[in-house]
């Protein structure tokens, strides 16, 4: 059970609500996550935005997609790894693709050269090396791109981190365990 307060999207303060309500207008649903934000106009007012400009960037929504399943899988979040797996679905991922992207790989050298970077960013909180770099420019990613998976790690450790915390109850279909994915 949630362990921080979930905003109904009804009760909410004008802000929130607003928030909510645009949330709901554009996914149809207004997921657990986002009610919990709601207690932080500011909060969830940030996330929107910074996802939403991330939305608009070089890579792509598959591959951050992929980005999240790998960046939830390597912080241990459930919820966000139902959510990326069903909205990765969305993006055309297959099974397959999910389960690798989870393990921070790709049959597309270029994607796997995004995940690398994704999980060492994760794996040093955020210093990655020189050679880690080279690695991502070898995959034929270039500074901007590099740039944009540096935020994209930020923006879902931040989610990851808000329902390890809150401990959220998961609205969306349990993501599989790696070895019924594989």
């Amino acid at each position: 059970m949630t362990i921080l307060t979930t905003i109904d999207p009804i009760a909410a303060e004008p802000k929130a609500k607003a928030l909510l309500d645009g949330v709901q207008k554009k996914l149809g649903v207004t997921p657990n996550m986002m009610r919990v934000m709601a207690s932080n106009p500011s909060v969830l007012g940030a996330y929107l935005g910074f996802a939403g400009a991330l939305g608009g960037g070089l890579l792509g929504n598959r591959v951050h997609e992929e980005i999240a399943l790998a960046v939830a899988q390597a912080n241990g979040c459930d919820y966000c790894l139902a959510a990326h797996s069903l909205l990765g679905k969305g993006a055309g991922l297959s099974d397959a693709e999910i389960a690798t992207a989870r393990i921070g790989t790709s049959s597309d050298p270029r994607t796997a050269g995004v995940l690398m970077l994704a999980r060492r960013l994760v794996q040093t909180r955020g210093r990655a090396t020189a050679s880690d770099i080279a690695q991502a420019r070898a995959a034929s990613l270039n500074d901007a791109e590099i740039l944009e998976v540096i935020a994209a790690v930020a923006l879902n450790v931040f989610t990851n981190y808000l329902n390890l915390t809150a401990d959220t109850d998961i609205d969306f279909p349990p993501a599989a365990t790696l070895a019924q994915a594989a």
